[in-house]
């Protein structure tokens, strides 16, 4: 996609204001070489227009972080008494003489801008080259990047006047080049020969989620199934309700739901997913009166939508699932479109869209990402504490690792490790791959290592440690030791089989895996709102607590990359399985002894 518009116009006259002598101009962000993939092609068109999101510092970031902790440490009396939107907004929403120094120095220079979010922190700004150029005291130029063909305008660094310095936080796309390459997890997609199931006359059937009934139990019971000698090599929905204790009775309370983004035009046919359920959920019974297209709703964000002609393996993976796994919880597939200019294939107007709502998603999965150096500082702190809001609101944020072991989302050369974004945000629960069973072990594509932007958050303190106490020298110099760790738990993520274009084909990567793990939350957020509960929201603190008792430790495989072998798994947390798998049983059992 285009990150910066390359519309032209006829000639304008503007009013340029210069800094004065106290207002003297400062490098605010600064990048040393252009990223892999990408070429320069020449100076950008100076009539070009730029699309510009200004960030400004929001008011109280470390009380959102506090408050964030606050609801979700089971030791809290406040534990899972999540705020409201605007208590949130509160914490996020930039101090006036913020609002006002930037807003002043735009107005010097002719430039009007626009609110891009809902507490106020985001400004978007629409300014040709030129005047961007002078702005900023620098010089945009056109890049290329060499797999995709995409173009986009940016510059190496940036100034800003000292009048708004510690009221504007980073302006976005600059030094930004993420936005032309959000990379899903998914890989490995083999075909295998399977026909549509057919009923009288040869007419296709069709298969729905059945809406609970009177003999519908109303509380999830524990799986006493073996997993089937096939699951070792074909994972299907039954599998993994073996594998994880994952109750197969619908949802019976109407509260629990679960969201499922997706980016880049990825789309999901309903009627694959109605050929998936009536093969790998034959025991959900058919109803003839619900429509394919009522299986999952679908919102749209910067024009995205679910084009039936042609569904996508990622959000084909992603959606049948979700709704095969969180039997009739309401599931909806976030469509985010190519029509966005925030820099970042629309990843902050997703968020910025979710936490506008009064109402925010319980559970909400992502099966895209990036490889953490090529998103600027500023914009990946901006991005966490947007996730932090959705946590600190009762949302359970989850991300596939990445399929790259140590070398990143996917495998590239590197000479250090690469950690993916958002899965070292410390506020989102990265989610790794792991294959077979007894023993369950991890899949070598499985990303997972240390931050580089992020430290390691306290939650995770004594379990990281210990892995680095025997780790020792290992690896010493290839990755940050004090860095957010990740992934955090993880799940099955290795030959799933799906429905595509009324065919069966095996996908694997830790895609996969993030959808398991959203089915499973969406269940257990069900079975607590029968209790009188409240949502699970943000993970991590009740995992890294109570982790032992309620997952399956992984303690064989390692993710290499780099030229190396990666990390190995390990008793208790690794950098390839996080705590392990989840027990469904065990993690339901846990909370209500918790509550």
């Amino acid at each position: 996609m285009v990150a910066a518009s390359l519309l032209l116009f006829g000639l304008f006259s503007l009013s340029l204001g210069r800094p004065t002598a106290h207002d003297t101009l400062h490098v605010h962000e600064r990048r040393t070489e252009v990223p892999n993939g990408f070429k320069y092609v020449g100076k950008a068109d100076p009539t070009a227009i730029l699309d510009l999101r200004v960030a400004l510092v929001q008011s109280n970031p470390s009380g959102l972080e506090a408050a964030l902790y606050d609801v979700s440490n089971p030791d809290s009396a406040n534990y899972r008494k999540h705020l409201s939107k605007a208590e949130v907004d509160a914490m996020v929403v930039p101090k006036p003489e913020s609002v006002q120094a930037v807003k002043t120095w735009l107005s010097k220079n002719n430039i009007s801008a626009e609110t891009a979010s809902p507490s106020g922190d985001w400004l978007s700004i629409q300014v040709p080259v030129a005047q961007a150029n002078h702005l900023l005291d620098t010089q945009f130029n056109e890049y290329t990047h060499e797999q995709t063909g995409l173009t986009a305008l940016r510059t190496m660094s940036y100034s800003v006047p000292a009048s708004v310095q510690g009221h504007l936080d980073f302006i976005h796309p600059t030094t930004s080049f993420v936005d032309l390459r959000p990379i899903p997890a998914a890989l490995q997609v083999i075909p295998r020969q399977q026909n549509r199931t057919k009923g009288r006359g040869g007419k296709q059937q069709s298969f729905t989620i059945l809406a609970p009934t009177a003999t519908t139990l109303s509380q999830p019971q524990a799986q006493t199934a073996t997993p089937d000698a096939s699951c070792k090599t074909k994972i299907t929905p039954e599998c993994l309700q073996a594998i994880y204790n994952i109750p197969s009775a619908p949802a019976s309370n109407n509260q629990s739901n679960l969201f499922v983004a997706s980016f880049v035009g990825e789309s999901a046919d309903p009627a694959d997913l109605q050929q998936f359920l009536g093969q790998f959920r034959s025991d959900i019974k058919q109803n003839a009166k619900k429509s394919a297209d009522s299986l999952f709703a679908v919102k749209s964000v910067d024009g995205g939508t679910n084009n039936l002609v042609g569904a996508t393996t990622e959000a084909t993976l992603d959606i049948q699932y979700a709704v095969g796994l969180a039997t009739d919880v309401d599931t909806t597939f976030v469509s985010v479109g190519t029509n966005n200019s925030d820099g970042i294939a629309g990843f902050l107007d997703v968020i910025n869209d979710l936490i506008a709502q009064e109402e925010v998603p319980f559970v909400l999965t992502t099966s895209f990402g990036f490889n953490e150096k090529d998103v600027p500082v500023g914009l990946a702190n901006n991005l966490c504490n947007a996730y932090a809001q959705l946590g600190a609101r009762g949302t359970t944020v989850l991300f596939g690792s990445g399929d790259g072991g140590v070398s990143g989302i996917q495998n590239t050369d590197c000479t250090t490790f690469q950690p993916t974004f958002p899965s070292t945000c410390p506020f989102v629960t990265s989610v790794g791959g792991t294959k077979s069973f007894g023993p369950e072990v991890a899949t070598s594509f499985s990303s997972g290592g240390f931050s580089n932007t992020f430290a390691r958050p306290s939650y995770q303190d004594d379990a990281v440690s210990a892995y680095l106490n025997k780790l020792g020298k290992t690896n010493a110099g290839l990755f940050n030791s004090s860095g957010r760790a990740f992934p955090d738990i993880a799940a099955q993520a290795q030959n799933f089989q799906i429905v595509r274009g009324g065919k069966v084909v095996s996908v694997s990567g830790t895609s996969a895996a993030s959808p398991t793990v959203g089915g499973l939350v969406a269940l257990l957020n069900d079975a607590i709102f029968n209790d009188g509960g409240k949502p699970l929201g943000f993970l991590n603190p009740f995992l890294y607590k109570f982790g032992p008792g309620a997952l399956n430790d992984i303690t064989q495989g390692n993710n290499p990359g780099c030229g190396t072998d990666g990390f190995a798994a390990a008793e208790g947390w690794d950098p390839i399985t996080g705590l392990g798998t989840p027990d469904f049983a065990k993690l339901l059992s846990t909370v209500r002894k918790n509550t």
